[in-house]
């Protein structure tokens, strides 16, 4: 799938594909530059994970043939989910990570998925925004975890 951010024509397109496993360290340093990587969580396991369930649902976005963009889906039966929406900062402000986040929704869409819930830290004020600017609303939820098989 390509796209185009629609916001200017001095932009490439993307072209929004699933993820390979041959993208996973370019993916980990994607990640990393983009600060979502935590010390209890281990990327490279995560991805491990993922390409067993729902595989599918993770996209990768390149612009000229470079990783610029990821998104992880996922869906349940209930409610979709979407982790690691990453978009470079060279790429940034391009509507990139609003065409993966549409990528994502479409593909959730098409299994019969009716919500989307993700999750962002309370201080990332900037993601926040993001979210809402694209139509997502704060639930008057409380996220709950427990971690179940630890990573460090």
């Amino acid at each position: 799938m390509t796209a185009s951010s629609g916001s200017s024509s001095r932009y490439q397109a993307m072209n929004i594909r699933p993820f390979h496993e041959t993208d996973t360290e370019e993916v980990v340093a994607l990640w990393t530059v983009c600060g979502l990587v935590v010390p209890w969580n281990d990327p490279r396991r995560d991805i491990a994970r993922k390409l067993n369930v729902g595989r599918e649902l993770f996209l990768a976005g390149e612009v000229d043939g470079r990783l610029a963009a990821s998104a992880m889906g996922g869906y349940e039966g209930h409610r979709g989910w979407v982790n690691y929406l990453a978009v470079h900062p060279d790429f940034q402000r391009r509507g990139y990570g609003r065409m993966m986040m549409t990528a994502v929704e479409e593909k959730l869409l098409a299994l019969g998925c009716p919500k989307i819930n993700l999750q962002v830290r309370e201080t990332n004020e900037a993601v926040i925004q993001f979210y809402q600017k694209i139509g997502y609303k704060s639930d008057r939820v409380v996220s709950f975890g427990k971690r179940l098989i630890p990573d460090d």
